[in-house]
């Protein structure tokens, strides 16, 4: 019988996709090439899910019997065996998730959905040695997997729509916000807007109209904030599609419109410095620690994701009475 959602990949993405999945009363298993690298992932995704748990994001019976749902397997084959939807978190490499695609695709019946959680890759390249590519997908899970509720579920050349929607339709009920993006194009839906934003920052670094950490300030405690629930598209219908006009008239030329990276982004990395890895990019972080920062960042979407539980809870309500 196929019951499991089996996720290939437990690294730090794919363990925090099958907490996610185990959350949400699935049985799921856990997959990787060693069995000590599948280990320490159910290690990991049990963690997130007691983080999700002490954090008032899943109750403590959700937990307990997400913890009992996640099984582990070194097999691939072995594990496809009884899978209902499988979800690839392997290595960003196109050849190998090629290679993993067809071979998923070859044992796997035809209405099992087979799903890539790339973030840059096209899926239908990923799924172009498959016979049946019309039911492959992506499912791009935002990090930290287990906290973001973002999920981009971008259709291939040949993706079957029904099928892109009832995987849609199946990440909602595991306490995600899926989109559906219809085009399988570079970026795919958020990653898109987010290197818009990043290229206007270098830009506004490199010219010296503000230091990194004041970019940095000034969205975090500025747009950012609104985000949560109020996108830029509702910002223009509450303002008025007139002053959204007269203001993109006025701002957009002077923007930054280059096809490829910023020569100062190009000459950090010349340079070597590459950020935290090297200790020191936009940032100096031999005077900051990343774990902190991480840490304040994890805290701020819990928070955000509880303050938009409550408030659509609260929507909900007024329109049932």
């Amino acid at each position: 019988m196929r019951e499991h959602v089996v996720i290939i990949g437990s690294g730090m993405m794919g363990s925090g996709i099958g907490a996610m999945s185990a959350l949400a009363g699935n049985k799921t298993i856990l997959v990787d090439v060693e069995e000590s690298r599948v280990l320490a992932g159910k290690e990991r995704a049990v963690s997130c899910i007691r983080l999700r748990q002490e954090q008032g994001l899943n109750t403590a019976e959700e937990a307990r019997r997400a913890e009992t749902l996640l099984e582990t397997s070194p097999d691939t084959e072995q594990a496809a065996g009884s899978a209902r939807m499988v979800i690839e978190a392997i290595v960003e490499n196109l050849q190998a998730k090629q290679q993993l695609f067809e071979k998923l695709d070859r044992i796997l019946p035809t209405d099992v959905p087979i799903c890539s959680n790339t973030s840059g890759l096209r899926i239908t390249d990923i799924s172009s040695l498959c016979q049946h590519p019309e039911r492959t997908v992506t499912t791009h899970f935002w990090l930290p997997a287990h906290l973001v509720p973002l999920v981009e579920v971008v259709m291939g050349d040949k993706t079957d729509e029904q099928l892109a929607v009832k995987v849609r339709d199946e990440l909602k009920a595991w306490k995600k916000s899926p989109v559906l993006v219809r085009r399988d194009l570079p970026g795919q839906l958020a990653n898109r807007v987010f290197q818009a934003i990043i290229r206007e920052s270098i830009a506004i670094v490199a010219s010296g109209l503000a230091t990194a950490e004041d970019v940095d300030t000034a969205i975090s405690c500025g747009m950012a904030m609104r985000f949560p629930e109020w996108g830029p598209l509702k910002h223009l219908d509450a303002i008025g599609l007139d002053l959204g006009l007269s203001v993109q008239e006025t701002v957009l030329p002077d923007i930054n419109r280059d096809g490829c990276a910023n020569d100062y982004l190009k000459k950090l990395v010349e340079d070597g410095n590459l950020g935290v890895k090297t200790g020191k990019g936009f940032y100096d972080w031999s005077k900051r620690s990343i774990e902190t920062d991480m840490a304040k960042r994890d805290q701020f979407i819990i928070e955000a994701v509880k303050a938009t539980s409550r408030l659509d809870q609260t929507e909900a309500g007024g329109e049932n009475r």
